[in-house]
């Protein structure tokens, strides 16, 4: 992470991580995910002078898109989800909104592909399609900084949930096997839950991944 700064957020009802990812240089940023409202996040960009460029979705579940209208309000950026998360994005039932008391959906998201490649904030960002938690969830790749941002699909020693509504356990593992275990074991690991980790050590004690 020689040219970025990553600041973490932990908001929402259910202790989301939302990353903010800053170009040391330039101040431009761009951030991932977005549970909930979050003063001490807003204040955050403020005091550090930062010019937010993007919003990124790893996922379209409650707990990671609840506070896209609230940080977009303040922040007038493109929000960017992986195409096969347009069903959850739209529809309360299926990313859980609806279970926890306030029905939400979101329908003016710019949708990736896989293998996609961007430049936000100086910063190239390679976009990797990993379903399993959910039909379209994905992880955003920084081969320069040799950071991964991985959502729900994987965690320290453990992977997402798959009960839940186009959730699946067979596409999960293969996405972490397939994508995400093929890339340096140095990389660092930025989950939507709990703390960091990385590859080599998920390789090497993830009991859900064997």
């Amino acid at each position: 992470m020689k040219h970025i700064q990553i600041k973490n957020f932990v908001t929402g009802i259910v202790g989301t991580n939302c990353y903010i990812v800053s170009n040391i240089a330039t101040k431009e940023a761009f951030v991932v995910d977005i549970a909930g409202k979050s003063t001490p996040m807003a204040e955050y960009i403020k005091e550090e002078g930062l010019r937010i460029k993007a919003l990124f979705l790893t996922h379209g579940h409650f707990d990671h898109i609840m506070g896209i209208d609230w940080f977009t309000a303040l922040f007038p950026v493109p929000v960017y989800a992986f195409e096969e998360e347009r069903k959850l994005l739209e529809d309360a039932g299926l990313n859980a909104s609806s279970s926890y008391g306030s029905a939400y959906t979101y329908k003016q998201a710019q949708y990736i592909k896989d293998n996609e490649e961007r430049s936000v904030a100086g910063v190239k960002i390679h976009v990797l399609y990993t379903p399993g938690h959910t039909i379209g969830g994905c992880c955003y790749y920084l081969p320069e900084e040799e950071v991964l941002f991985s959502g729900d699909t994987l965690f320290k020693e453990s992977i997402g949930r798959t009960d839940l509504p186009t959730g699946s356990s067979g596409k999960l593992i293969r996405s972490v096997k397939e994508r995400l275990f093929v890339l340096p074991d140095e990389t660092a690991v930025f989950p939507g839950h709990m703390e960091t980790t990385t590859i080599g050590y998920e390789k090497a004690y993830n009991p859900f991944v064997r």
